[in-house]
């Protein structure tokens, strides 16, 4: 319709590794949303909002998971489906809040800017939701 377009590109926050180099995270987690920037022409706004997830990531995980976040033996496995779309929720809540609040940059328009984030979230949330169950190995 012209008006959704699904940032699919958050899951990417979501699969990458618990333990893995916070700093290699936050370089990676920029690239990619000045990649994105780059082809479509947003003006580092993916970049900003990527940047933020990457840095607000721990402190998700440790409101949607609590303490148990903090163990080395960690994994999603041992966690519910509920925790986990919650965690998916939150990230893409809180990427589209700053993607559009800096694109229409003008208090004004709140209600505009919250039709997007909830319109485009939703659906974001949808697809990443599915790209997650198909792509998660298979517990025996």
């Amino acid at each position: 319709m012209g008006f959704i377009n699904p940032m699919v590109y958050v899951i990417f926050f979501y699969w990458y590794p618990i333990k893995g180099n916070r700093a290699l995270f936050m370089i990676i987690a920029f690239l990619l949303g000045f990649i994105i920037d780059i082809f479509s022409d947003t003006m580092a706004l993916n970049a900003l909002a990527s940047l933020t997830i990457a840095y607000a990531r721990p402190v998700l995980m440790r409101f949607c998971f609590g303490v148990n976040y903090e163990f080395q033996n960690f994994s999603f496995k041992n966690t519910t489906n509920i925790q986990r779309v919650t965690l998916l929720a939150l990230m893409v809540l809180i990427h589209h809040l700053i993607f559009f609040s800096l694109e229409i940059l003008s208090i004004a328009h709140i209600l505009l800017i919250l039709k997007k984030v909830f319109a485009t979230g939703i659906v974001t949330l949808i697809l990443c939701t599915l790209f997650s169950s198909l792509f998660s190995p298979k517990s025996e």
